[in-house]
């Protein structure tokens, strides 16, 4: 039988998504499950965007341009201008998610062999589309002592190398919920700039910043438009995961031209998902009032339920919607599975994801978990509960 290549044997399994097969059997027995696996919001989409897919009268769906709907760039420069960050349209490609987006920045900007530097814990398929590119992750590690706050520039220098090409972050972070200061992103600045290094920035979750911190985004670094490609979505912002449409943005005219070749191939975005991107642009404000308000109830519920549990602790995030646990465990990937195998709390169980499949480096995270709040506190509540009385009996406890 011919095998399988050994990129794709290299390549790990989601662990957001891995544990599918086990709360599903778990939902089979009569077990209700609350997912905080998963980054799915059940806030409802605005409905102005929802109304446009709606109305939208196509004859022929036909390709847009390989950059997506001129239109779409147009009013995707009017949102970007109200963050303070200064484009044009044509250097912004439209994306089918944020995740075709990195995948356009590793191969536009990196040969195989090439290293990228990526603070840890780090969202799960960076490493996957780097093994797709060839690209070989550098992670540096952050800790959940101090909020996961960004490694210093010593770290960073540490692991530099001739071969060094990029660095990227996530700010606000998936997993951890950190949101890097204004200081920290003029850090990573510098770094970039001494060492003539490409900086990527996933900024998918830039709404969402909480206790009066603002976002600072690396397109706001002077000196350094050559070297920032900015990744974006709409799924997290408007609610609106299954709609795949994301944005890759540079001033930089060699790299935006070399990802264009890209988007070439792969034709063109999707056109209903770029319709519900162009009026979702037009979202008003008290959406997002009521949403950061919903979330900080969601982020206090998790944080200050989990911190309440003996041998439990969480930083308080200050962005996104995610959290890491450190837990009295004795192995993350075992506790989770264990959660949807083995336990129930009055016929309910929490699914989570094991934070090893956040880290790059073997022997992380086995005493940690990340937890998304996307669901409504009550919810949440009941999350909790489970999670506490699941630790009372888990065989593997650790203290």
């Amino acid at each position: 039988m011919p095998k399988v290549s050994q990129k794709g044997q290299s390549i790990a399994f989601s662990p957001i998504r891995k544990l599918v097969p086990f709360s599903d059997a778990a939902k089979s027995r009569g077990i209700h499950v609350y997912h905080l696996n998963i980054g799915q919001p059940d806030i409802e989409t605005p409905k102005g965007a929802r109304e446009a897919v709606k109305n939208a009268d196509i004859p022929v769906i036909a390709y847009s341009h390989s950059a997506g709907n001129l239109s779409y760039r147009k009013k995707l420069v009017e949102y970007y201008h109200s963050v303070g960050i200064e484009i044009t349209t044509d250097e912004i490609i439209v994306t089918t998610g944020g995740s075709e987006g990195l995948t356009f920045a590793f191969n536009a900007c990196m040969d195989p062999g090439d290293e990228i530097i990526i603070p840890e814990p780090f969202y799960a398929n960076y490493n996957t589309f780097a093994k797709m590119s060839g690209v070989v992750v550098k992670p540096i590690l952050s800790s959940i002592k101090n909020g996961f706050a960004l490694p210093t520039i010593e770290d960073f220098e540490k692991v530099i190398t001739p071969k060094t090409k990029a660095i990227m972050i996530c700010n606000p972070n998936n997993p951890t919920g950190c949101l890097y200061t204004k200081e920290e992103v003029l850090q990573l600045g510098e770094i970039a700039k001494k060492h003539d290094l490409f900086l990527f920035a996933d900024e998918v979750y830039r709404e969402f910043c909480y206790d009066g911190a603002e976002h600072f985004s690396v397109m706001h670094l002077k000196g350094l438009e050559d070297h920032v490609i900015l990744l974006d979505s709409v799924s997290k912002r408007y609610s609106a995961c299954g709609v795949r449409i994301g944005t890759f943005i540079t001033h930089n005219k060699e790299v935006y031209s070399t990802a264009m070749k890209f988007a070439q191939a792969r034709l063109s975005p999707p056109s209903y998902g770029q319709i519900l991107g162009e009026a979702a642009v037009d979202t008003p404000k008290e959406y997002f009032d009521a949403v950061i308000t919903d979330y900080v109830a969601r982020r206090n519920t998790v944080v200050n339920g989990v911190n309440a549990i003996p041998g439990c602790f969480v930083p308080m995030p200050k962005g996104a919607f995610y959290c890491v646990a450190q837990l009295p465990i004795d192995n993350s990937d075992r506790f989770c599975q264990w959660m949807l195998e083995e336990f129930n709390y009055n016929g309910e169980t929490t699914m989570m994801a094991p934070a090893t499949g956040f880290y790059s480096t073997p022997g992380q995270g086995t005493n940690e978990v990340r937890i998304s709040y996307c669901l409504k506190v009550e919810d949440l509540k009941k999350a909790v509960k489970c999670l506490e009385e699941a630790l009372k009996v888990y065989p593997g406890r650790t203290n």
